[in-house]
């Protein structure tokens, strides 16, 4: 294999494969599990606490992305890293056909949210390292686009794939078994593929302990982000803002596979994967692409109260079809509805993070933020099915809703100069 430089290489050939495989794992890892769970008779009180945890890696990665730079090379850690999901991702298959298949398969989904969060660290860096300024520009659009499909290709078609066998053979582990197996053997095929096109770049190379101590200087990092005017307020924000979503997030394929008894929609496993992951996740891109134009065009100060309303609004769709149970053609509607919200109110919450990340860490100090957003995500996981368990659908969406209330308050205390924001 010759190792052509860099500059020689079409990012045509890669960025769309690298952003797919950084979207892949983290779709199934926190969204797929949550579905394949519930098909496998766990409890919704269980799913929720115990898939919370699998958001951790991406909370505390920032810790351990000095050791990226450290030891190898980042197009070396791209490829162990996809390697080394294509062995998790067999593991879970493997696992599920077991008596403990539950603590099993969560072993191994939480192996892989680590390789997923370490490969997000080295895919970025390489990003940055590999493409000019312009390229960089270029191309972000391009890497979010593939990002999104990979959510769509992973909640959408492999949930939908799974219900398809799962009705041909009446076999629930099997058809997981199957699903999961074949997207390990997507990551057996995708380190293969880039090991010929990765280019290799004079500026990827791994750094000495004195050089990281030198350049990233760990500690005033952390003391400089938290040094910030109204600090408290900011994550107070990053925090709220999206703790009903949170609770809402982990009951949402529950309630639609639940049966009409039990207070769901009984819906099957291929409707879910039609509903929520490919109309839903299609509605989110497009809300989130929108939003996007909006706060380009009239600026995040104007857009912000808008887009948190429907970020939240949207969760009043829950509790009427709580309360109504309605058919599918309606459940397709007001999920696309409450997703393209979603995508409106999320844009505007990482533009805000993008603002706040001001100074000479700016990179890091974004990192810090989305670490702290994913512990946001986690927390409330933690008792969401507990929750609905003890009150039931109906009253848990209603729950939900007047959670909403305090993360967007959170917005009258945050700092929105938009002149800083300009600046940054």
């Amino acid at each position: 294999m010759s190792r052509q430089p860099a500059a020689s290489r079409n990012p045509w050939m890669f960025v769309p494969t690298l952003y797919f495989a950084e979207g892949l794992p983290y779709i199934i890892i926190n969204t797929v599990s949550v579905i394949l769970y519930k098909k496998m008779g766990i409890d919704n009180a269980s799913i929720a606490f115990w898939t919370s945890w699998l958001y951790f890696p991406w909370v505390v990665k920032m810790f351990w992305g000095p050791l990226v730079d450290l030891y190898s090379t980042k197009r070396r850690w791209i490829l162990y890293m996809q390697f080394a999901m294509a062995i998790c991702l067999f593991f879970t298959a493997y696992a599920l056909n077991t008596k403990g298949y539950f603590f099993l398969s969560l072993a191994a989904f939480v192996a892989g949210a680590f390789v997923s969060a370490t490969h997000d660290i080295a895919t970025d860096g390489f990003y940055m390292l590999v493409l000019s300024k312009e390229d960089q520009a270029l191309f972000v659009g391009i890497r979010a686009t593939f990002y999104r499909l990979a959510m769509i290709f992973g909640s959408g078609l492999l949930v939908y794939a799974a219900g398809r066998i799962e009705t041909l053979t009446g076999n629930i582990p099997l058809s997981w078994t199957v699903v999961i197996g074949a997207t390990g053997f997507v990551f057996v095929l995708v380190p293969l593929y880039h090991t010929f096109v990765l280019p290799f770049s004079a500026k990827d190379i791994k750094r000495s302990p004195r050089d990281a101590t030198s350049e990233v200087p760990f500690v005033e990092i952390f003391r400089s982000y938290f040094k910030q005017e109204k600090i408290g307020a900011i994550i107070a924000f990053i925090l709220l803002y999206r703790f009903a979503e949170a609770i809402l997030l982990k009951l949402v394929p529950p309630f639609l596979l639940d049966p009409k008894d039990a207070g769901g929609l009984g819906l099957s496993t291929q409707q879910v994967g039609l509903v929520y992951g490919m109309v839903g996740i299609i509605c989110l891109v497009v809300g989130g692409i929108l939003g996007g134009w909006l706060i380009s065009r009239f600026g995040l100060k104007k857009c912000i109260w808008p887009m948190a309303i429907a970020l939240n609004f949207p969760d009043l769709f829950y509790v009427y079809m709580a309360y109504a149970q309605p058919e599918i053609e309606l459940v397709y509607v007001l999920v696309a509805l409450e997703q393209f919200g979603y995508g409106l109110g999320f844009t505007a919450f990482m533009v805000y993070l993008m603002y706040a990340a001001r100074g000479r860490y700016k990179t890091s100090h974004f990192a810090i933020s989305t670490g702290i957003m994913a512990l946001g995500m986690m927390l409330p996981g933690f008792i969401s099915g507990y929750l609905q368990q003890a009150v039931g659908y109906r009253m848990f969406f209603v729950i939900v809703c007047v959670l909403a209330i305090p993360g967007i308050l959170t917005i009258l205390f945050i700092p929105k100069d938009e002149k800083k924001e300009d600046q940054c």
